[in-house]
């Protein structure tokens, strides 16, 4: 195949950071000046090249982490090195919300605009960085000065970027020899305007917050903040690996069995049965199987996931161990968000060391199993967390949705049968071997078993990450938290993130559990818990909410691409309080672009795009009409 090329150059720095991703060119050209056979600007691919693609989105960020965004040059070397098509590689580039296709400093940070901050004076503290900083990138001029320097600092709305127990949050990164990636939790205006100008002495305090720790009850979050997470000797002598051991011992079915017996269900917010995901790919005569853990956990609100990688990364190691080794799978991924520096480098640590230690590798534990892992970064897209979307990620596409059938336990990642559990379910799984399946399964509820661990944020005294036994109610982790801060008064909860609903303060015995919930026409999705008071104007969170989906839309299908919008401009409209034909009529618009999304998109995203907006106004009765005056009233 030939490529037709750009005629612009990468920089020698730009081709390092690639070569330093895809290794130092091989073929009859030097990789670096061009020879005659590409004065043409015209490339032949070959399968060796193709078979490379799944390094495009590792090269983009390379690229970027660089210079600071993905230039014209950068791209056409990419492409050159990868045999991928420059309008193929640009749709990649201009997909993820962390990469620039246009010029942009080396030094960028973000600030998060999204609800949970928001609850925090997000929305105060950017106003003020306006006046003191001046405007963020977005709302510059164009071909501002600041956004054509590479040595001036700017700053961008963001966002969630999953620190909401830490609200409001920020991310800094800065390009350069070695990128430098850092999150800032409790963030000050004197704090962020002395990032930008270069201060690197200014605190992070974005580390894993738990409120419980050290309480002998906790079982997935027993070592987080106890335990040293960079120390694997520290995880061993918690009986970290006892359960890999017991694994190997009892064999792949048998693994398999103990997970059935114990019913976990998935914790990512679909609950689908993990024993029977497993025996699935295990049955699949195909090779090879391949195992990935979603660790893109971009559901705002959300940030449970955060805490574990953190604070106990070698437990989701030796997870996905055991469920690669139960399903038949040589490799593994861990696909993890980009705005989580801190998990990714324990993550890689952890890596590392069992590696080091015969804990992963072409002979795990001297027993003839083989089993890797590779972490996978995103660059901003909350649909990755679609598990097929994230085969598209790490293969080198777009991260849009596939249909299904066929299901990824028959045609996953790269073809091939493929588990998918997120990080939570995977962390139980250890627990269940070392105490056996039907124990588990006597913890918790009938159709809910174990432990679930919530994320607790917005307006409480104790945001943070919890852990409880399926069965405790709303008000049992209100109570956890601390309550409402300030001892004010609950306006109502946000349960299970922006694709969950919202409850009212007259439904906090609601037991949290997968039927529970369901009976209660509700969803524990991805464990949220945001609680709001009289002082938040709920009508700005549900714009929020309705500009978050607008934006995360792939856009590959038009109900979501075109109802996401929709969906916005009639809230808008409800919220100036101009809808077309009265608010009966602007309701029932909503109410029809709801079911057409509900019914007809590709994806989860679509098909709950419409969820918190329609429990706003038939839990909450936001935008009824409200009754008319009485006399006496008046009076």
């Amino acid at each position: 195949m030939d490529l037709h090329l750009a005629s612009v150059d990468a920089t020698p720095e730009e081709q390092e950071a690639i070569d330093g991703i895809l290794g130092e060119p091989t073929s009859g050209w030097d990789g670096g000046s061009r020879v005659e056979a590409r004065d043409s600007r015209i490339a032949s691919t070959g399968h060796a090249q193709r078979a490379q693609r799944h390094l495009l989105l590792p090269a983009l960020r390379a690229a970027q982490g660089r210079v600071g965004w993905v230039s014209e040059g950068a791209l056409t070397y990419i492409c050159e090195r990868l045999g991928v098509p420059p309008a193929e590689a640009y749709g990649v580039a201009s997909f993820y919300a962390l990469l620039s296709t246009t010029p942009r400093p080396r030094r960028v940070l973000h600030v998060c605009d999204d609800i949970a901050c928001r609850c925090r004076g997000a929305a105060e503290l950017a106003a003020e960085l306006e006046r003191t900083v001046g405007p963020s990138a977005e709302h510059a001029p164009e071909g501002h000065t600041t956004l054509l320097d590479p040595d001036s600092p700017i700053w961008l709305r963001s966002p969630c970027l999953g620190l909401c127990d830490q609200a409001p949050a920020a991310l800094l990164q800065v390009a350069g020899d070695e990128t430098v990636e850092r999150l800032f939790g409790s963030v000050t205006v004197k704090e962020l305007a002395a990032v930008l100008a270069g201060d690197d002495g200014v605190t992070t305090r974005a580390h894993p917050d738990v409120p419980q720790k050290g309480d002998p009850s906790l079982r997935l979050l027993a070592r987080v903040g106890v335990v040293d997470p960079r120390s694997l000797d520290a995880y061993k002598a918690t009986r970290g690996y006892e359960a890999l051991r017991r694994a190997i011992d009892m064999g792949p079915d048998a693994v398999i069995r103990e997970v059935l017996d114990s019913k976990l269900m998935g914790r990512g917010g679909a609950a689908f049965p993990t024993g029977r995901k497993w025996e699935a790919v295990a049955k699949q005569p195909v090779r090879p199987h391949y195992l990935i853990c979603n660790a893109d956990e971009s559901e705002p609100g959300t940030f449970k996931d955060r805490a574990v990688m953190e604070g106990d990364p070698f437990s989701l190691i030796e997870a996905m161990t055991i469920g690669g080794y139960a399903a038949g799978c040589a490799e593994g991924y861990i696909y993890i968000r980009g705005e989580y520096p801190l998990a990714t480098e324990r993550l890689q640590h952890a890596i590392d060391q069992a590696r080091a230690r015969g804990l992963l590798g072409d002979d795990v534990m001297g027993r003839g199993f083989s089993f890797n892992i590779e972490i996978r970064q995103g660059a901003g897209a909350y649909i990755c967390g679609e598990e097929t979307a994230i085969f598209n990620s790490i293969e080198g596409f777009r991260g849009e949705p596939r249909n299904k059938p066929p299901f990824p336990v028959q045609a996953g990642l790269f073809g091939k049968p493929t588990v998918v559990n997120n990080v939570e379910t995977l962390v139980n799984v250890p627990l269940i071997l070392l105490g056996g399946g039907p124990t588990f399964a006597a913890t918790g509820t009938g159709q809910s078993t174990g432990t679930k661990l919530f994320c607790l944020c917005g307006c409480v005294e104790r945001p943070g990450t919890y852990e409880v036994t399926f069965g405790a109610t709303l008000r049992d982790l209100m109570t956890l938290a601390g309550g409402v801060r300030g001892g004010r008064p609950l306006q109502a909860i946000l349960l299970g993130g922006a694709a969950g609903v919202f409850v009212r303060p007259d439904e906090l015995d609601m037991p949290l559990t997968f039927e529970g919930t369901r009976a209660a026409q509700a969803t524990l999705g991805s464990g949220v818990i945001m609680a709001f008071d009289d002082t938040i104007d709920m009508g700005a969170i549900l714009l929020r909410i309705a500009a978050f989906f607008r934006d995360e839309s792939c856009g590959q299908c038009v109900p979501c691409r075109v109802g996401t919008v929709r969906q916005e401009e009639a809230l808008h409209r409800l919220a100036v309080r101009r809808p077309r034909g009265g608010v009966a009529t602007e309701l029932a618009l909503l109410e029809e672009i709801g079911l057409g999304m509900k019914d007809a998109s590709i994806c989860g995203l679509g098909q709950t795009a419409y969820s918190a907006v329609e429990s706003a106004i038939k839990r909450l009765h936001m935008f009824a009409p409200k009754p008319p005056a009485t006399p006496e009233a008046a009076a």
